[in-house]
């Protein structure tokens, strides 16, 4: 039998990789990376590094693969999404059949925290459901960018007793969530927060969290709103890809 790990590796800085993870790699023989370019080389050199300081007692190989990309003029986002994902497991495939041997452990490192906006345990879950390959899959979970997203700013995800929801930029377009008090926004491409500028709410923003390039500012969002943007896209421009996540919070004070 083969078998993949699938491990969290926290969002940026190795101090956030988990014991767990830890000993998890040192039973890997081959760590697939999944090449998303040039501008995002960064992110592989930092999964290479976290290999050299915590592999202690077994050898073990790279094996880099194109990562797919996906058609972000399509306004089907499902269907886009489907196919990324069909493209992404024709990879996994490949690689599980071709550099992975029998009797072996391969692993994919994921960014962060694997169950939350990442599509590597569906696609595993997928490939063994085939009954192709005699392999078994495992998640180690990592800490995602929304905990240390909340450790930086030194405030919680929630108020006592109030719900909090994670969603995307894009769902958030749609309104602030009925239900929550407190959101929590990931894959934000539209600064979808200044639909909010006028009403009565705290931002706390973070990007490239935990890494050499992190960013973060928080505060009253009709005062700060203009900064993230332009600061946002400076270091958009300047990095090739940006990579944030924030928090937004009703203020009941009236006077806040």
């Amino acid at each position: 039998m083969k078998k993949i790990l699938i491990i969290g590796i926290g969002a940026g800085d190795p101090d956030y990789v988990t014991m767990q993870a830890v000993k998890a790699m040192n039973e890997v023989d081959v760590f697939f990376i999944m090449d998303k370019g040039e501008d995002k080389s960064k992110l592989t050199d930092i999964r290479k590094d976290i290999c050299q300081r915590y592999i202690t007692n077994k050898d073990y190989r790279f094996v880099e693969a194109h990562s797919p990309e996906w058609n972000r003029r399509n306004s089907d986002y499902h269907k886009t999404i489907g196919t990324l994902n069909n493209d992404k497991q024709a990879v996994f495939e490949s690689l599980i059949a071709n550099d992975l041997k029998d009797g072996e452990i391969g692993a994919f490192l994921i960014w962060g925290e694997p169950s939350l906006y990442d599509s590597t345990v569906r696609i595993m879950e997928t490939i063994v459901s085939s009954d192709r390959y005699d392999l078994d899959f495992e998640v180690i979970p990592g800490i995602s960018s929304i905990q240390a997203l909340a450790a930086k700013h030194k405030t919680t995800l929630n108020t006592i007793g109030k719900a909090v929801q994670v969603t995307t930029g894009r769902k958030l377009l749609q309104g602030f969530p009925e239900t929550a008090d407190s959101v929590v926004v990931m894959l934000d491409a539209n600064d979808a927060y200044r639909q909010f500028i006028d009403e009565n709410i705290d931002i706390y923003w973070g990007a490239y969290i935990g890494t050499s390039d992190e960013i973060l500012v928080s505060g009253k969002l009709h005062e700060v709103a203009d900064d993230i943007q332009r600061i946002r896209t400076k270091a958009r421009d300047a990095n090739g890809w940006i990579m944030d996540t924030y928090i937004l919070r009703k203020n009941d004070d009236p006077t806040g």
